[in-house]
C-alpha cells in the first residue's frame, strides 16, 4: 500500500466510522422528530407534487427548470453504481445485515434530505440559466459564512465531480470488462468522450438528458427485479429472516458482525441515497417553484425512491443466490452473478448496458454539482474550463484505477463533505421548520402554498421569495 493510499485508509478509519455514522443517525432523529416525520406523513403529498411537476412547463425565457427535472437530476446522482455495486459491496462486506441498516439510514435521512433541500430554495439565486443554489450559498447568505461556503463547494466539486465519477466509471468498465471482455482503458475513452459532450451543453442539457434516462432505466431495472421476485416468491420470506437475524441476531452480537453490517449498510447507503450530504440540494435550487416546501418534499421522495425501492430491489436478487457468499467475486461482479443465476447468461450483459445508463447518468449529474459550487467560488470561464477537462480526466482513471482506491477515496471525501453540511442544516434548520410551518397552513386554508420572504420572521438575505411589486393605476 503506497502512501495515498494509507492516508485514504488512515481517513476513513478515523472521520467515517466514528464520527459521520452518530452524527447522521442522531441529526436524522432530531429532524424526524422536529418536523413531526414529515416524511412519513406528508407521503401523499409528495406523490402529488411530483405528479404536478411532470406536466408543469417552465418558462423558457426565464430557462428555470422544472421540478420534475430537478427531482430526476437528483435522482440521477443518486441512481448509479450504488445501486448495484454499491449494495453488493455492503453485503459482501457488512452481510445482510448491511440492507436493514440501508433502510434505516433512508426512513430516517429522508428528514435531512427535507431540510436542505427547503434551505436551498430559500436561499437560491438568480443567475442566467434560471436559479443555482445549495449549502454554499445557505452558509454565505443564511449563516453569514463564506468561508463555510468557500470549503463545502471545494470539497463538493472534488467528491462529485471528480471522485465519485471516478467510481461510476470504474464500475461502468468493470461490468463491461466481465460481460464482454472489453479493454477497460478503451471502455474509459470512450465514456470520458461521451462526458464531454454532454457537460460542454450545460445545465440545461444535463437536466434533458437526466430526465430522459432516469426513468427509463428505473423502470426497466426494476420490471426485471419484480420479475425475479415472482419467480422466487417463495423465499421472500427467509430473505428478510436473514436480513434481520443478521442485523440483530446473537451470532452477529458475539462475533462484531453487527458493527461492520451497520457501518458498511450506512455507508453504501448514504453513497446511494445521498441523504444530508449536501449533494441533492444543489439540485433542488435549480426548480422553479411556488414555496420552498414542495422540493423538500420531493427530495424526500428520492430517497425513498432510491434507497427502499432500487436498492431493495438489487439487495433481493442477491440474497436469493449465493453469489454474496462467493469470495472471488466483488462489487458488480456479485450483481451480475446472482441476475445470471435467476434469469440465465444474458443477464451480464443486460446489466452491463444498465450500469451503464445508470452510471453515465449520475456521472452527468454529479458534474453540475462542481460547476455550480464553482460558480459560487468564482465565475470564471478558465475555472470552469479547468474542471470540465479535470472530470473527463478522472472518468478516464476510474476507468482503470483498483477498484478499493477509488471506493475508499469516495467514502473520505463524502464523510468531510457531508460533516460541514450536517452543522449548517442543524444552524438553519429552524427555517426550514417554519416554512413546512407555513406551508401546512396555506394547505389546510384550501390554499395552492405561495412562499414569500415575509412568511417567516427574521428571514434575511433572500433573493428570490419578495412580494411582487403591484403597478399603481
Amino acid at each position: 500500500m503506497n502512501i495515498f493510499e494509507n492516508i485514504i485508509s488512515f481517513g476513513n478509519d478515523l472521520l467515517w466510522s466514528k464520527v459521520l455514522i452518530i452524527v447522521l443517525i442522531g441529526l436524522g432523529l432530531y429532524f424526524t422528530i422536529k418536523t413531526k416525520f414529515v416524511q412519513f406523513r406528508m407521503i401523499g403529498e409528495m406523490f402529488r407534487l411530483l405528479g404536478e411537476g411532470v406536466g408543469h412547463t417552465v418558462d423558457k425565457e426565464k430557462k428555470s427548470v422544472s421540478s420534475f427535472q430537478a427531482f430526476a437530476m437528483s435522482t440521477a446522482s443518486r441512481v448509479g453504481t450504488g445501486n448495484l455495486a454499491g449494495v453488493a459491496l455492503a453485503i459482501s462486506l457488512g452481510g445482510p445485515g448491511a440492507v436493514f441498516w440501508m433502510w434505516l439510514i433512508a426512513l430516517i435521512g429522508s428528514a435531512s434530505a427535507f431540510v436542505e433541500s427547503t434551505l436551498s430554495q430559500i436561499y437560491k439565486i438568480k443567475d442566467n440559466e434560471g436559479y443555482r443554489g445549495g449549502p454554499a450559498y445557505y452558509m454565505e447568505n443564511g449563516l453569514n459564512k463564506r468561508w463555510m461556503g468557500i470549503i463545502f463547494a471545494i470539497l463538493i466539486t472534488i467528491t462529485f465531480g471528480l471522485v465519485f465519477n471516478s467510481v461510476q466509471a470504474n464500475t461502468i468498465a468493470l461490468s463491461l470488462e466481465g460481460a464482454y471482455g472489453l479493454n477497460r482503458l478503451l471502455v474509459g475513452i470512450i465514456l470520458a468522450i461521451f462526458t464531454g459532450v454532454i457537460i460542454f451543453g450545460g445545465v440545461h442539457r444535463v437536466a434533458k438528458v437526466s430526465g430522459l434516462i432516469v426513468p427509463i432505466m428505473a423502470i426497466f431495472y426494476l420490471l426485471i427485479a419484480i420479475f425475479v421476485v415472482i419467480k422466487n416468491i417463495n423465499l421472500i420470506p427467509s430473505v428478510f429472516a436473514l436480513i434481520f437475524s443478521n442485523a440483530f441476531g446473537l451470532k452477529e452480537v458475539v462475533s462484531g458482525g453487527i458493527g461492520a453490517a451497520l457501518m458498511y449498510g450506512i455507508k453504501r447507503g448514504l453513497f446511494s441515497n445521498e441523504a444530508g450530504m449536501g449533494s441533492a440540494p444543489n439540485a433542488a435550487a435549480t426548480a422553479e417553484v411556488s414555496h420552498p416546501v414542495k422540493q423538500g418534499l420531493i427530495q424526500a421522495l428520492s430517497v425513498f425512491t432510491d434507497t427502499l425501492i432500487i436498492n431493495s430491489a438489487t439487495a433481493f436478487i442477491i440474497l436469493t443466490t449465493s453469489a454474496w457468499t462467493k469470495s472471488d467475486l466483488e462489487g458488480i461482479a456479485i450483481t451480475q452473478a446472482a441476475l445470471s443465476t435467476h434469469v440465465g447468461g444474458w443477464a451480464t450483459a443486460f446489466l452491463a448496458i444498465a450500469v451503464f445508463l445508470f452510471a453515465f447518468s449520475s456521472v452527468i449529474g454529479n458534474y453540475y454539482y462542481g460547476e455550480t459550487n464553482i460558480e459560487f467560488i468564482r465565475t470564471n470561464k478558465s475555472w470552469l474550463l479547468v474542471y470540465r477537462l479535470l472530470v473527463i480526466g478522472m472518468v478516464l482513471f476510474g476507468s482503470v484505477a483498483k477498484i478499493q482506491i477509488v471506493w475508499d477515496m469516495a467514502d473520505l471525501f463524502m464523510g468531510l463533505m457531508a460533516l460541514i453540511n450536517l452543522i449548517a442544516i442543524t444552524l438553519l434548520g429552524k427555517y426550514a421548520f417554519d416554512a413546512l410551518n407555513d406551508y401546512l397552513k396555506q394547505r389546510k386554508e384550501g390554499k395552492e402554498p405561495v412562499f414569500y420572504q415575509k412568511n417567516i420572521s427574521g428571514l434575511k438575505n433572500v433573493e428570490c421569495w419578495n412580494e411582487p411589486v403591484k403597478e399603481k393605476i
